[in-house]
Formats: C-alpha cells, structure tokens, sequence
C-alpha cells in the first residue's frame, strides 16, 4: 500500500488509488467536474489540479494520477491556486449568466466553486457561444449551451444504465453533447443524469421551474414503486411533495434510483379519494366515517371476512388489518394479488438471500423467468458490475435486452432440470454461483428452482446463491406478517366482507361478497367497492417496509392527507370498536410494539436473517414461459396511473406515440 504525504499529512493508501482519493483521505477538498467515484477517469474537466513531487514542475490532474510511495503533494500551493483560477475562467468563457432562471439554482456544483476557486472576473470579452437544445424525452430537460463537457452523462449512459444513446459530437468549443439522432433516451435510469450534471445543462423536466431548495421541506422515506427499497428523499412545500431524489446507500440503491421512483410524485395529488363513499343504486356517493362504518357493521360477516394487501403497503398496516380480522376470528390474509400461490412456509425460499450488494460477487447468474432490467432496475445494475467482474449470464424465458451480454436457453421451465452441459460444467465449478426466480416462473417453477440449487451446491458456508425477485415493496413484510394462503387469492373469495387495502390488481369479479376498499387513488379497487374507506399513500405516513433482501427499512411522513383521508392503521382502530373488537394499541408506538412481540424481525431496521430450510417441493417444471408479468414499466400501480409524467413516458418509450416540441 502506498504511502505519500499531501499537505505535509502522511496517508497510507490502497494500491491502485489516486491521487485525488489520497487527498480525500488526508481531509483535503479537491474540486472537480468530469471525476466521479462510480464513473471511469476521463481526466478533461481539469479543475482537480495538484502539485506533486517528485515529478514535472507543473500542476497535474490528480484524478488521473496513481499515488505512488514518497510522492509529496500540495494542494494549496499557489501554482495549484492559480491553475484552477485559470480552469475556471476558462470553464466559464461561455457559460451564460442565467443562474436566476436555472433550476440548478443553490445546488450547482459550478456556482459553488467557482466562489471558492473562481477569480472574480473574466479577461475573456467576445461573444458567448450558444448551442440548441436537445430533446432526451419526458425526463430530462436539456439547457445544452451551459454544458462544461464534463461528460458525466455519457459515462453513466454507457457504464450504469448500458444504454449508449448519449454521446458527444463535433470537437473543441464545438463539442456538443446529445442523445442518438436526437432521440427519446429509452433507459429506464436516464433520470439519474440529472443528479450527475455539475450544472444546469440537464434538469428534471416535470420539476422544471417548480420550486428552489431552500424553499423544501426534506423528509427520509423509502421507496414502494418496486421491491428494491430504494433510499429517497421526499421534497415538499405546503402539502405537496414536488420532488423525489435518492439517497445514498451502499448495501441497497448505491446513489441511483429509477425514472419511476424519481417521477411519480405528480401521481400523489391527483384522482385522490379525500372521502368515504358508499354504493348506492350502483353510484358511489358521499358520506360521513360513521355511515361507512356502520354500512360495513350491517353486513354481519362473522369470522367470514378477508383481507388483500396491495403492492406498496406498510407493515404497520398489514399488522392492524390482521389483528382486526384475528379478533372476528379469521386468518383469510392475502398479499399475492395477482393469483401467484407458491410455497411461503420457508421465507429464505421466497427471499433475495444474496443480497443486493451480494449480487457484484457473483461469477455464474441463471436468471429464470425475469426482465430484472423492469422488476427491479438495480438489482439489474448491479449485474452490470459482475459482468465487468468476468461473471456470466444465461436466462430461461423470452428473449430481452437487459442491458448487458446473455445468453439465452430458451423459455421451457424444464430446462431449470435439464441445462446445456456447458452452462452445467459452470455452474458446478463456479466459486459463487447463483440463480434469480422472476415472478414469471414462480408458481410454476418454485420447485425445479430449489432443485437446482441443491443440485448445484448454490447454498454453502458464507454464500446463499438462491434467489427470488419480488416486484412488490410490500410482499416481504406480508409474508412476514402471514399474509400467504395455501390457495393463493382463490382461498379468500368466498367470505363474506373482504377490505382491500390499496389493492388494485386483483380480479374482483371473483369476489362476490361485501368489498371495501382502504386506499388512496380512485383506481380498480375503488371502482369494485361497496364502501370505500380513504386511506394515505406512502408519503403521507410514517411506516415500516421489508424489501426483496428481507431489509427492514423505516420511512417517515413527508406531507398530510387531503380532506377526510386517514392513516390507514387508524381506520382499523376506529373500525374495530364500532365492530365490537377493539384494538389493544391507540398509536403507531403502541401498533409498532405488538407487531414487534409477534415478529421480532420487525422491531427495527436491519437486515433480517431467514434459516436456510427451503420445503420439499416436486421438483419438475413445465411449461412455457409466455411472457414476463410487467407490461409496463411505468404504469405498474395506482399512483403511476395517475401521474401525466408516467402516462407520457408510457406512451412515449413503450408504446412509440411522438411528441411534438414547441420551440424556445
């Protein structure tokens, strides 16, 4: 390990490290544009300048630079000072001054140094140059004459999203970044860019001239589009939230977050329901909390009632539904909307045991019956980076591009039991092999997939390479919370009263009993309801969710409910006395506490450990693999449908429909 000094600080360094990192450790700022730590060096932005001996007697570009032993670098030397005061100057020849108008306003990296490292004035005094916009589709804004060519945007493009539709063109002043003839960016990540940008040349397009920073309110949550459990923060002004951007973290979402999770926050303040309705005359008319309660009171359902948790539910809810219908005598719980019954009596079976950051490590991957690049997007990037570890991917099902080299087997089940010897003689050498089930070969694969484990040693010390993709943020923590019949939904659809809460993809005509619907969108559910009861989305609650890793994560309450809707635990406390059953708790401490007594899993956050003792399943597989279970990625639930953002990038990037763009 290397060992240098930089300002006079002896660092020890890990071999292959940078200058620029060693600074970093020694505490030292160094200012860059183009360097990013999950991006390869492209060393042109030129700003992080050092002086180092032994060496040329000029400032170097320290994120291009190996530390190497005895090195002495100075980063406050005055040749350092006046070469990045020159960088910036030139940086900021022809970069117009409309920081008043950008959207990059109080979080532009530009702005910020070029105050710490900037001169002041500028020498420079001919005309400013002026680029057209570029159109990259519903997502990003382009500003392109304020472009540095850090080319961030491209290298993400190409290494994260492995979408290489943003490029660079022409040379010199003339540089120009765009997408692919101008085209929509068709990756499901392009958000991401955004963040990257270091100035104002990419901006969020829904968000565009919404709000400035200092004017947010910024609340921790954790994200429900997908099974992730992506770290977001939430932004918001008064009792809307404008803006969802992610949050670091290593083990789960990196720095990333999907298009989805980024922009279906114009989908929480519209097709709202803010009051009780029930059916009369076959039309849903209002009415007061009491009416609807006692509306359900009336049908005198007895132990028959039965629940259906949908896709982005809290435990927390889940846990007052079930104590509620275990106190009417019932265990009718079911999460698994769309029909799927597979075996859940072992939950490291149904669970994601590699982990998410786990995925890197691998060295052979059989994915069966997903498209991971829609289920879970970043889970798919972190098979991107095993790959560029020298991992291999074959896959069961129908052809996709999922970003990256695949091979392909074909689309029977059985091949789970019957590989090419090739991938066969892989797998069984492989030193950390694994296998992703999508919930396209779950129910009817369950068993061949943990047959193939077995056969191939997927489950030894240190390493469990068994592995299932859920697509809901809610089915880990319903399972955990018991909500899994033997039958699947089938088993439910005789009772008498059944609640679904925000469920909006079960097929309701096989339900022929009393149906309330606990949600918060005027979507399916509330379209099949007897009574509706209005319930809070994510946003406007604070709540406990498992994602697909079995990581139990907390997000809190970022904006209030409109009207009369209620957190949705509270609605089964007031529900429960007017039932005759009252609830033992009257707060979310009190709910949190009795939940963590019956699943002491969910007492706090962390990572829950499930013991590795998966059912005797029949291990044969048949059948053909159609197709994949997301149609589309951007309408997946009720706030999606709701949200113009996502209906353009449906109709857009899915469907093909061209927008026209009015000038500027």
């Amino acid at each position: 390990m290397p060992k240098l000094k930089v300002d006079g600080i002896e660092v020890e360094v890990p071999q292959g490290a940078t200058v620029l990192q060693a600074c970093e450790i020694a505490g030292k700022e160094i200012p860059r544009f183009c360097y990013h730590e999950r991006l390869s060096i492209a060393g042109n932005c030129r700003m992080c300048l050092v002086e180092v001996k032994p060496g040329p007697p000029k400032p170097q570009a320290s994120c291009a630079l190996p530390a190497a032993d005895n090195q002495e670098v100075f980063t406050t030397s005055p040749m350092v000072k006046q070469a990045r005061e020159g960088v910036m100057e030139f940086l900021l020849i022809n970069h117009p001054l409309d920081c008043p108008i950008c959207d990059q306003g109080g979080e532009c990296d530009l702005q910020d140094q070029s105050v710490a490292y900037g001169k002041g004035h500028s020498r420079y005094t001919e005309n400013k140059r002026a680029v057209t916009e570029k159109y990259m589709g519903p997502i990003v804004k382009t500003i392109m004459t304020r472009c540095i060519q850090c080319t961030r945007c491209v290298r993400f493009a190409e290494e994260v999203a492995g979408v290489e539709e943003i490029g660079a063109i022409y040379r010199g002043e003339d540089m120009q970044i765009t997408s692919y003839l101008e085209q929509a960016v068709t990756s499901e990540l392009s958000g991401n860019v955004v963040d990257l940008c270091p100035v104002g040349a990419l901006t969020s397009k829904p968000y565009a001239y919404e709000a400035r920073p200092w004017e947010l309110k910024k609340t921790l949550a954790i994200d429900v589009m997908d099974a992730v459990g992506t770290n977001i923060r939430l932004d918001s002004r008064g009792r809307q939230v404008l803006r969802c951007v992610p949050r670091i973290n290593e083990d789960v979402n990196e720095e990333w977050a999907s298009d989805k999770t980024r922009h279906h926050v114009d989908g929480l303040v519209r097709r709202r329901l803010d009051k009780p309705f029930i059916r009369k005359g076959g039309k849903l008319v209002p009415v007061s909390w009491d009416e609807a309660f006692a509306a359900i009171k009336a049908v005198n359902a007895g132990s028959s009632v039965a629940a259906v948790a949908g896709d982005q539910l809290d435990c927390e809810t889940m846990y007052a539904a079930k104590a509620m219908l275990a106190a009417m005598g019932s265990t009718l719980l079911e999460g698994r909307q769309t029909g799927m019954d597979y075996d859940t009596s072992s939950l490291a079976a149904v669970n994601f045991n590699t982990t998410i950051a786990g995925v890197e490590q691998a060295d052979a991957i059989l994915l069966v019956g997903t498209n991971l690049r829609w289920e879970a997007p970043l889970v798919n990037t972190r098979i991107r980076k095993a790959i560029k570890k020298g991992a291999k991917v074959y896959a069961i099902g129908p052809e996709t591009d999922l970003t990256y080299k695949v091979e392909w087997l074909g689309s029977e089940l059985s091949l789970l039991g019957n590989l090419p010897e090739a991938a066969a003689e892989l797998f069984r050498n492989a030193a950390k092999p694994m296998v992703i089930v999508g919930g396209g070969a779950l129910k009817g694969g369950h068993g061949a997939a943990l047959k193939f484990a077995s056969e191939f040693n997927l489950v030894r010390d240190g390493w469990n390479g068994f592995n299932v993709v859920h697509m809901a943020a809610a089915r880990m923590g319903g399972l955990m919370l018991g909500y899994a019949q033997t039958g699947g939904i089938a088993d439910l659809a005789d009772a008498k009263l059944t609640f679904f809460l925000s469920a909006d993809e079960v097929d309701f005509t096989k339900f022929a009993g009393f149906k309330v619907y606990v949600g918060h969108h005027g979507d399916q559910g509330a379209h099949h309801a007897d009574v509706i009861l209005p319930g809070v989305t994510y946003a406007e609650k604070s709540g406990t969710w498992v994602n697909l890793e079995g990581r139990v994560q907390r997000g809190e309450r970022a904006v209030f409910a409109p009207g009369d809707a209620r957190e949705d635990w509270t609605i089964f406390r007031a529900l429960s006395e007017v039932l005759g059953h009252t609830l033992p708790f009257d707060s979310l401490a009190g709910l949190r506490e009795a939940m963590a007594t019956e699943v002491p899993a969910l007492r706090s956050p962390g990572l829950a450990t499930f013991a590795w003792n998966p059912p005797s399943l029949d291990g044969a597989a048949q059948g053909d693999l159609a197709g994949y279970p997301i149609k589309d990625f951007y309408l997946t639930n009720a706030i999606c449908r709701a949200s113009p953002t996502m209906q353009r990038c449906s109709a857009e990037l899915i469907h093909g429909e061209e927008f026209a763009e009015a000038a500027e």
